[in-house]
């Protein structure tokens, strides 16, 4: 039962490495998805943009 666990937990990472998460974007000054300013930390004005990033992102993997 191990290994049937281990196995299950190694794609998730795979696939999480294979594609940048948002929270690897460096911050840039305005919003990823729609490029609305916003402040130097973040990296999305809202939560709808950052649902819709994370929503195209499953779909160009």
């Amino acid at each position: 039962m191990m290994n049937e666990g281990a196995a299950s937990d190694a794609l998730p990472a795979a696939a999480v490495q294979a594609r940048p998460s948002r929270v690897s974007l460096p911050p840039k000054g305005s919003c990823w998805y729609c490029d609305k300013p916003v402040d130097s930390v973040r990296r999305f004005c809202g939560k709808d943009c950052t649902d819709a990033f994370d929503e195209e992102a499953e779909y160009t993997r």
